[in-house]
């Protein structure tokens, strides 16, 4: 599949939030947006309500990963909201299959994100239910965090269980990704890659997103 890069604006000026999203627009193949609820995560961040107010000032796809206690309540809002993606995680969500389907339902994709120490066995039932596999790299919560490479080889047992059950499902990758990490994270696997830091805080976000999509894509395996 093709590799896309999704810039987190959690790493963005929020004062700024129009301007920042401008500055990757026609670039970038989707604007990331972490959700976190100070409950499933332990910090607070953005909402619905900004959701809504960078649909109306972006053409960029809004892929929204919530990072919530109750997303079985919240997801089907942000979809129907507008989000392209929306992604929950299995850690949190206790009627998955149905919060799936109902951000489908909404007309968005539907991810499912999994942190470090869970394992992705177990979850190749979900794989017809999902749009989007996301493999976090750091402890979900804050940006700027360091790279784990203990989640590499989970990364390429859930690339191998998408090629056996998971048919057109995208893997993407949440945290620490950079010039430095991208390549391993593209050779395990993955082909949706979230950069926040590598991305923002860069002199030229444009730039550094077109630096990123080639690394990926040289280090991604043939078909």
């Amino acid at each position: 599949m093709a590799v896309q890069i999704s810039p987190s604006i959690l790493s963005a000026d929020f004062a700024r939030l129009a301007d920042e999203a401008a500055r990757v627009e026609n670039v970038a193949d989707w604007l990331h947006v972490d959700v976190m609820d100070y409950h499933f995560v332990p910090n607070l961040t953005l909402g619905l309500p900004v959701v809504e107010s960078l649909l109306k000032t972006t053409s960029t796809p809004i892929d929204c990963h919530l990072m919530v206690q109750d997303p079985d309540r919240w997801a089907p809002d942000y979809a129907e909201a507008g989000a392209a993606s929306v992604t929950i995680h299995a850690e949190a969500a206790k009627a998955a299959v149905r919060t799936l389907r109902a951000i489908r339902a909404a007309g968005a994709r539907a991810g499912l994100a999994l942190n470090p120490a869970t394992a992705v066995e177990g979850y190749e039932d979900l794989l017809p239910e999902i749009d989007m596999l996301l493999v976090m790299t750091v402890e979900p919560g804050f940006g700027g965090q360091r790279f784990l490479d203990i989640v590499l080889p989970k990364l390429a047992r859930a690339r191998a269980l998408i090629d056996k059950y998971g048919g057109e499902v995208w893997l993407q990758v949440d945290g620490g990704v950079s010039v430095e990490t991208i390549e391993r994270c593209a050779e395990a696997g993955a082909d949706v890659f979230v950069a926040g830091n590598a991305v923002y805080g860069a002199d030229d976000p444009a730039r550094a997103v077109a630096e990123l999509r080639s690394l990926a894509e040289r280090a991604t395996p043939p078909a």
